[in-house]
């Protein structure tokens, strides 16, 4: 059974997540422990990127350019929308970015008591635009990797490379495959914006799951980043097909260089993600 969520925060950010998965095409989102653990300690979305999501709100709620919405600050339709879109919790939140995205010329507001009427200025199509170039329509990176006692302290160390990088990791422990991609795992590698691939492996031999997954990953066009240990790197003990791609060893007493190198990697090759705070 779940456990209830308290903080205002936490509950805005689980909001704005099942926003998300929506505009993803998923209907009804899984909201499991692990992602509420996820929800409490990522970091919140920055003003520029939450008056952003409220234009990309408005461009979803007007059918038509030119045209005014109408909206309330307490009720109807558009203010919780305006709310679960944002990460936001109060109507005061809500009145700042409509004032923020008037002010840079993106929308024209009027305001009456209580509520009032907005469209997209020209300027707003134009920012529209821009951030639909950037194809951040995801903020989630798949990890595939061997999953194990041994690759526990890495498996943390991607995760961090993620987070710093801007993006919310997801991870699912490993599963029998029989040489097809079980559905959860395609359902959330379809609702990543890229993929980091481990390719390390232990006596047993190399992962199939993980080559099963990089590859699927890269038949969507999707971005993969290939990670191993250095040591079986250096004796060629991954297989043959990945070799042409460029990985990033790692050193398991040198795990905090390797977060740092993922990231600055993640940054240079996909951009900085939506949820990247300055260090």
């Amino acid at each position: 059974m779940l456990q209830s969520v308290d903080d205002p925060s936490v509950k805005a950010r689980l909001t704005t997540w099942i926003v998300d998965q929506h505009n993803l095409g998923i209907d009804c989102p899984e909201i499991s422990s692990t992602i509420l653990d996820e929800m409490k300690v990522a970091p919140s979305l920055d003003v520029r990127r939450r008056a952003d999501r409220l234009l990309e709100f408005l461009e979803a709620a007007i059918p038509m350019i030119g045209q005014p919405l109408k909206f309330s600050y307490r009720e109807g339709d558009a203010y919780p929308e305006m709310l679960a879109w944002t990460e936001s919790t109060r109507a005061e939140e809500i009145r700042f970015l409509l004032k923020f995205l008037d002010q840079t010329g993106a929308i024209q507001l009027t305001e009456v008591i209580g509520g009032g009427s907005v469209y997209i200025a020209m300027d707003g199509y134009a920012r529209l635009a821009d951030i639909k170039k950037k194809e951040i329509a995801s903020e989630q990176a798949f990890i595939a990797m061997w999953f194990s006692e041994e690759t526990l302290a890495v498996r943390n160390a991607i995760k961090n490379g993620i987070l710093n990088a801007g993006y919310t990791p997801r991870v699912i422990d490993e599963l029998h495959h029989n040489n097809k991609i079980d559905d959860e795992i395609i359902a959330e590698i379809r609702r990543s914006r890229f993929l980091v691939a481990d390719f390390t492996h232990g006596e047993a031999g190399m992962r199939g799951g993980v080559y099963y997954e990089a590859g699927f990953a890269r038949g969507l066009g999707m971005e993969v980043i290939s990670t191993c240990r250095a040591d079986l790197l250096a004796e060629n003990k991954i297989h043959f097909d990945t070799r042409q791609y460029n990985h990033i060893g790692w050193h398991p007493e040198k795990l905090d260089e390797f977060t740092k190198a993922l990231s600055d990697r993640i940054s240079a090759t996909i951009g900085d993600g939506p949820r990247k705070t300055e260090s």
